[in-house]
């Protein structure tokens, strides 16, 4: 089944305790932030309010007593986009209660599908597929059997590290 935006809204925000992404892309093209990408791009500052609608949404889940996560795979070198997710992105997704994981998979494959999804309650999936130059072309819901997922996360999470940490290894 495919997920329109209120679908996919409300898929979204009815889970009651974890909400993880499996996030593979190596850049996304969304006419949100292009502007934004192209002002990190010229070397521009960070406007104010970048990203506020989101991390208010992950405020509220925090606050309600959810978790929210995820694994952002990267390759090496990392993409424009990687780089202005991590200056500009990453940083206030976590402050607002997103707890976000590197897996480098430069010289590895852990038999995780380079697919993103998302995995929630351990009950439902939502495959997020993408056309190769990053622009979404649906969200499919997947439920059923989640016991693939449960082994994808578990294995991103145990070869993953804080972004945080990544971030040190970058210098």
């Amino acid at each position: 089944m495919l997920l329109d935006g209120d679908q996919w809204r409300t898929h979204f925000d009815g889970y009651q305790h974890d909400a993880f992404r499996f996030e593979a892309q190596p850049a996304y093209t969304m006419p949100k932030e292009a502007e934004n990408l192209a002002r990190f791009l010229r070397g521009e500052p960070k406007p104010t309010e970048h990203n506020a609608a989101w991390h208010r949404r992950v405020h509220g889940f925090v606050s309600s007593g959810r978790t929210i996560g995820r694994v952002r795979v990267v390759r090496r070198p990392l993409t424009d986009y990687q780089r202005y997710q991590f200056a500009w992105g990453i940083p206030g997704n976590i402050t607002a209660g997103e707890d976000i994981r590197i897996l480098d998979a430069t010289d590895r494959d852990l038999g995780i599908p380079d697919k993103d999804w998302w995995l929630f309650d351990g009950s439902s999936a939502v495959h997020l597929n993408f056309r190769p130059d990053g622009t979404q072309i649906n969200r499919e819901l997947v439920t059923g059997d989640m016991h693939q997922y449960q082994e994808w996360k578990e294995l991103a999470l145990a070869h993953s590290v804080p972004f945080l940490e990544f971030l040190n290894t970058l210098e």
